[in-house]
């Protein structure tokens, strides 16, 4: 399977800045949450984005798939888990809406 490129799915252009990135994947997040969206693509899609969004709001791992692309990622990443992928969302929304182990909702909140 070929991947997509990741600045094709947060819809960004290749110079977009960080708050750029951020706020793309923010948007895409709330679309595709499992909690909110049922339609059959969601998770995929969701999952898509935050790895996206972990490699474009990463300088390091920016640099590296924008110099090899995907081929720059098979070090490192590996696939995200969805414990993985509700840090990032957390990050971008708060601790309000972070991952404790089930899809609980938008109430969820991380362990401690």
């Amino acid at each position: 399977m070929i991947k997509k490129d990741y600045y094709e799915i947060l819809g960004i252009s290749r110079d977009a800045s960080t708050d750029e990135i951020k706020k793309a994947y923010r948007k895409l997040a709330i679309k595709y949450h499992p909690d909110k969206n049922k339609e059959k693509q969601a998770e995929e899609k969701f999952k898509e984005a935050a790895e996206a969004y972990d490699i474009l709001s990463n300088p390091e791992k920016k640099k590296r798939y924008d110099q090899f692309g995907h081929s720059s990622s098979q070090g490192y990443s590996g696939g995200m888990n969805m414990e993985d992928i509700f840090t990032n969302f957390g990050d971008i929304f708060g601790d309000a809406f972070t991952f404790n182990g089930s899809f609980s909702g938008f109430g969820f909140s991380k362990k401690k």
